[in-house]
């Protein structure tokens, strides 16, 4: 799934799941990556995504586009009937403002564990 959206300056950007590499990506218009929001597949589940790191380049800074990649990974996790696992406090701090919000859709989030955070440790 792609989506074409305007970053906080009004510039155009495209948000795309990266499958193969466990990723959301946003790249510019120029098609180069801006920033991605990475995860790893639960263990347990081919259900849940643990969303472990987002990141953006410092030449994009300021135009939002974590909150861009955030919001589509959400979205699209929502769409997939994927259990969404905050391990990034980006998603953290997006559910606990905005939980409710996300169930309403349809979304699905659990609150990591410490076996998560292992989990992530070790396959980082």
């Amino acid at each position: 799934m792609s989506e074409t959206v305007q970053d906080s300056t009004g510039a155009r950007v495209r948000v795309e799941h990266d499958e193969q590499n466990s990723a959301f990506v946003v790249r510019d218009d120029s098609g180069e990556v801006a920033g991605r929001a990475r995860y790893l597949v639960g263990p347990g589940s081919e259900a849940e995504r643990i969303m472990y790191h987002t990141e953006v380049g410092e030449e994009f800074s300021g135009r939002g586009l974590a909150k861009i990649l955030v919001s589509h990974a959400l979205k699209e996790s929502s769409n997939s009937m994927k259990t969404v696992v905050p391990v990034c406090p980006l998603f953290a701090e997006r559910l606990k403002e905005h939980g409710n919000d996300f169930l309403a859709i349809g979304g699905r989030f659990r609150w990591a564990t410490e076996a998560d955070l292992e989990f992530v440790k070790q396959n980082v």
